[in-house]
């Protein structure tokens, strides 16, 4: 009887295979950039810069009532195109059934100041009493000081 010596030990490969991980990564990025823009809710405008923005959690919710005013001056209803005349009534049949009666404006930096008025007097005329207007946290400039606390007066010249 004689010994027979395998040398299946030598055919084990351990090395890591990281590409079908890579690809499933890749796929799910891909998703994910495809399917977050269709996520926001109402149509997208680019807000307005304040120092000191009030947060408004409850305008992400999914049925929170959203009205956007867009740089050309169209009015949005969620995604729905409204004429501003028209916005009243509309946003009366929204609220009618809705505990939270609060409706939310969100307007282009770059929109006329008479539409958006018009915008929120339409809302106001219907006995909306709660209205936010939607805006961003403007960013500090890395390069930009910060004036001083209290600036000595300058001297006059007496």
């Amino acid at each position: 009887m004689s010994l027979v010596k395998r040398d299946e030990a030598k055919k084990v490969n351990s090395d890591n295979n990281v590409t079908p991980m890579v690809d499933v990564m890749l796929v799910l990025l891909i998703i994910f950039m495809v399917i977050t823009p269709m996520l926001q809710h109402g149509h997208t405008v680019e807000l307005a810069k304040t120092n000191n923005p009030e947060q408004m959690p409850d305008a992400d919710k999914e049925d929170a009532i959203l009205i956007a005013v867009t740089r050309d001056n169209k009015v949005f209803l969620g995604n729905d195109l409204v004429q501003p005349d028209q916005l009243a009534d509309k946003v009366r049949d929204k609220l009618a059934n809705k505990a939270d009666k609060r409706v939310y404006v969100k307007a282009d930096a770059r929109a006329k100041y008479g539409t958006v008025v018009e915008v929120v007097d339409n809302i106001r005329s219907d006995g909306v009493d709660q209205l936010g207007l939607l805006t961003e946290q403007r960013q500090p400039l890395a390069n930009q000081q910060q004036p001083p606390e209290n600036p000595r007066p300058m001297p006059s010249g007496e």
